[in-house]
């Protein structure tokens, strides 16, 4: 198994908001707050012509209290660095195979700025083919059927906690798509799972964005009902938490991952690093943060929570 990755950074504004220990992507700003990041894709409400937003049209909220912004930066030109890992289950039907084009040319249509790698989640670990590279030609070629195989520690969030933990902080936006039935079979099943809510916590805390897509696993509980119900939950639940999207098509996987995947690539490119003044608590952790804009027919869609040291 591999586990070193090679990141290609850009500009020392996104160094500074990425890098690593929150030093820098959280900075002291005095009396005033803490100067906290948070990566935001603009999505239009209606039809797929997104509105420019700039930063005064922006309005961010820690605790239902107004947090001021500081900066709003288009992740675009030279800010445009992305580090993006396909991350498929080996749990899931070889009948994936199928959609393995799709994959293969999303791939091979992100720009040079974008470096990609690709893993398979097996025995709560991910097995990395491909590490992070600018070679889409590489990356591209590493994709190969899924084993078709649950495995003994078959949890894909375990997985993805796993491979955030081994993945070096970056001087660029890190984000993930998650290929799985998202069925925990490791877990209990049910509302709360603490599998789910852990793979959550680590992606929020690292500023990692999480997409998914539902595809069918194998076994039993990959046609049950119940538990294909609850694993398209929890991708929901990753997806919408950590600021991605989740895409499904009742419980069988797509014929065609092209629909979902270049509405993907349309997100990757209306993205924006929001600087805001949060406020800090006794400890470090977790804040809730939502956003807002009056500017017609836009939406600003984020995590939910961002990591903000403690007080000083």
């Amino acid at each position: 198994m591999k586990s070193a990755f090679i990141s290609l950074g850009f500009t020392i504004v996104l160094a500074a908001a990425f890098a690593p220990g929150r030093a820098l992507r959280a900075q002291l700003g005095g009396a005033t707050g803490v100067s906290t990041h948070l990566v935001v894709t603009v999505e239009a409400r209606h039809g797929k012509d997104v509105p420019v937003i700039h930063r005064e049209d922006v309005m961010a909220y820690q605790h239902k209290e107004s947090a001021k912004v500081t900066d709003w930066l288009p992740l675009q030109g030279d800010h445009a660095g992305l580090d993006f890992f396909v991350l498929l289950d080996d749990a899931s039907s070889t009948s994936l195979g199928s959609q393995l084009e799709d994959l293969r040319q999303f791939i091979l249509g992100q720009p040079a700025t974008t470096s990609i790698g690709v893993g398979y989640m097996r025995n709560g670990t991910v097995d990395i083919v491909q590490n992070i590279t600018t070679d889409h030609a590489a990356a591209a070629k590493s994709l190969r059927l899924p084993f078709g195989s649950a495995g003994a520690l078959a949890s894909p969030y375990i997985s993805l906690v796993d491979l955030i933990k081994r993945w070096p902080e970056s001087a660029v936006r890190r984000e993930i798509l998650m290929v799985s039935d998202g069925i925990d079979r490791y877990g209990d099943g049910g509302p709360a799972d603490p599998y789910v809510d852990s793979a959550v916590e680590t992606a929020q805390k690292a500023g990692v964005i999480v997409f998914t897509i539902y595809a069918s696993g194998v076994g039993h509980w990959g046609h049950s009902f119940w538990r294909m119900n609850w694993g398209q939950n929890y991708l929901a639940q990753v997806a919408d938490e950590t600021g991605g999207e989740s895409y499904f098509l009742g419980l069988g996987t797509p014929v065609s991952f092209s629909p979902y995947l270049d509405d993907l690539s349309h997100r990757l490119n209306q993205q924006y690093l929001l600087t805001f003044l949060a406020k800090p608590q006794n400890k470090a952790g977790l804040q809730p943060v939502k956003l807002r804009t009056e500017v017609p027919n836009a939406e600003l869609v984020s995590a939910d929570r961002v990591w903000v040291p403690a007080a000083m």
